[in-house]
């Protein structure tokens, strides 16, 4: 999936879920108790939500390896309850489960065969699809986004411009999260001096920034903070 980038190699997705472990490990149980970035999700929510995403995609790939491909969650209800059933788990199940779920992730993702990477795999039955080589640029950005979601200390300030890049570009794209966008506009990372174009038809504006701060929008967080439009206010971005 062309618009669909992921790291060439595994050190970025390495060292992005490295820096997500020791955040998570420096957490007290107070802490992960606290609200989060996301509405109405704890830490503990959000990391629970990284751990079974690395299980879902483990079992993407070992499915499509084996010529049986299963959907990421048998449903959306079963993949609600069960972080919140891993909340409820407490905090040393979900910190041994973390570390097991991107322990298998990363020994899935290392020995999936790539003749197999255009194989189409539903998000839920019935729902939408994706090809499963695009799990490791989904993993990539599950764990940076939802790393500055836990509102721990680590930001989307702190990404690595080759994620930034890399997300911008799929955020952007027609065949990337499917959301409405309200109008067609332009965005400009200066930091990367790339452009992307957004919605259906020719710009009516221009939004210039960082790459980072201009995919912390994109996704629907935050309220644009550094970013400059060329004529009133920012377009309206519905959430990731």
């Amino acid at each position: 999936m062309a618009t669909d980038p992921a790291p060439s190699d595994f050190t970025l997705l390495s060292e992005a879920t490295q820096r997500l472990v020791r955040t998570v490990d420096g957490l007290t149980d107070d802490r992960l108790a606290e609200p989060s970035g996301l509405p109405g999700w704890s830490r503990a929510h959000v990391v629970a939500h990284l751990a079974l995403n690395a299980e879902a995609l483990e079992r993407v790939l070992n499915g499509v390896a084996a010529n049986d491909p299963v959907p990421m969650y048998p449903s959306q209800q079963r993949r609600d309850g069960d972080i919140g059933d891993l909340v409820e788990a407490g905090s040393g199940e979900l910190r041994s489960r973390t570390l097991q779920a991107v322990r298998l992730f990363t020994d899935a993702a290392r020995a999936f065969p790539q003749d197999r990477a255009d194989v189409r795999v539903e998000r839920v039955p019935g729902g939408t699809s994706f090809p499963a080589g695009a799990a490791l640029g989904m993993r990539w950005r599950e764990v940076e986004i939802h790393h500055a979601d836990l509102d721990a200390g680590y930001s989307f300030a702190d990404w690595p411009l080759a994620f930034s890049v890399a997300a911008a570009e799929v955020l952007t794209s027609p065949d990337g999260p499917p959301r409405a966008w309200p109008s067609p506009f332009e965005v400009q990372a200066r930091d990367a001096g790339r452009s992307w174009r957004v919605g259906d038809g020719e710009p009516r504006q221009v939004v210039s920034g960082d790459a980072a701060p201009l995919v912390w929008w994109l996704s629907g967080r935050g309220e644009g903070v550094g970013l400059q439009t060329d004529q009133g206010e920012l377009p309206e971005v519905p959430r990731w």
